[in-house]
């Protein structure tokens, strides 16, 4: 099978907002008069963000959700996407499963495929998303004002807790039962992009992001961002069963800084904290105060009695020296 044949077989399909999809030089889109384009890609690389055991299934939905969560943490309404596939030959069976998981989750956000590029050579795939929003409406990183309280949603560890198991660092033997396992399993392979909450949180949201590199590092951009500080409060991290049944310097290490979990993670003055937690309900997503946002600059991490935790917890860096994700 060529290469055109297998955009056309796999890739291609009608375009329903677009005004040309896949099929020509470019794309060409209609931005809806009085939004602004919100625009993030993403590449994942076997064997730096994905295991070579992974189903392809899953692999099509998560290259796909780490950039709808991107448009999540900006408030953004997702439209369109461009898909650039490189692979080190051609596989039915595995272009079948990837191209289901990927699809299906596109069309549960109503996010149509309209371009991209397919290449010989190592595993690996980039996502360029593209989201619209209304003008001045799109939450940032530079909006956080001391006294704003810290919010993030959904639960944080499970999915570095997954990695952590197939590298043989925690025994599976620690995690209690199998249905632990395939739950955090789950976690790191089938994120769920926040898109609804974004969308709930504009106007009531000072700041966002989505938490990818490990809560601490990405609170680490808005605080740099925004020229503020933050208090976090280790132990009212949401965490699942599982991650609660670990032990606690584990627990912690993995909540604060374990990463892959593509939560929100914003920040809202404390005079709407019942606007937010209604907000979180009305798209059945729940949220956890974690914290409060301080006028002095850096960030200090304490526990359920308030002493100041007084460890490294660096975020994700590709680039940085001893990063092991």
């Amino acid at each position: 099978m060529g290469e055109f044949d297998l955009i056309a077989r796999h890739f291609t399909r009608p375009v329903r907002r677009a005004v040309l999809g896949v099929g020509d030089d470019c794309a060409l889109l209609a931005p809806t008069p009085g939004h602004q384009l919100a625009v993030s890609t993403d590449t994942l690389n076997e064997g730096r963000h994905f295991l070579s055991t992974v189903a392809p299934e899953a692999l099509g939905h998560k290259c796909l959700a780490v950039n709808l969560s991107d448009l999540a943490a900006c408030g953004a309404t997702p439209r369109a996407f461009t898909l650039a596939l490189s692979m080190p030959r051609v596989d039915e069976a595995f272009l079948d499963g990837f191209a289901r998981g990927l699809l299906a989750l596109a069309d549960r956000h109503d996010c149509e495929l309209v371009g991209g590029d397919t290449t010989a050579g190592p595993l690996a795939i980039t996502v360029t998303v593209i989201g619209e929003v209304p003008a001045g409406q799109a939450l940032l990183r530079s909006g956080a004002q001391p006294g704003d309280e810290l919010w993030v949603s959904g639960t944080l560890g499970d999915a570095r807790l997954a990695l952590e198991v197939f590298r043989g660092r925690v025994p599976t033997a620690d995690l209690g039962v199998v249905e632990a396992f395939d739950q955090v399993r789950r976690a790191m392979e089938w994120p769920e992009p926040r898109v609804a909450l974004g969308q709930a949180l504009r106007g009531l949201a000072s700041a966002a992001i989505d938490v990818s590199d490990g809560l601490l590092g990405d609170l680490g951009h808005v605080l740099a961002r925004s020229g503020v500080g933050a208090c976090v409060e280790a132990d009212r991290l949401p965490c699942s069963a599982v991650l609660r049944a670990q032990p606690d310097e584990r627990r912690r290490e993995l909540g604060l800084a374990g990463g892959d979990d593509y939560e929100l993670l914003f920040t809202a003055p404390p005079g709407a904290a019942e606007a937010v937690r209604s907000a979180a309900l009305a798209v059945s997503v729940p949220v956890t105060r974690i914290g409060r946002i301080e006028s002095m600059p850096g960030r200090r991490v304490v526990d359920r009695d308030g002493r100041v935790l007084d460890r490294p917890w660096p975020g994700f860096d590709h680039f940085a020296p001893g990063s092991d994700r």
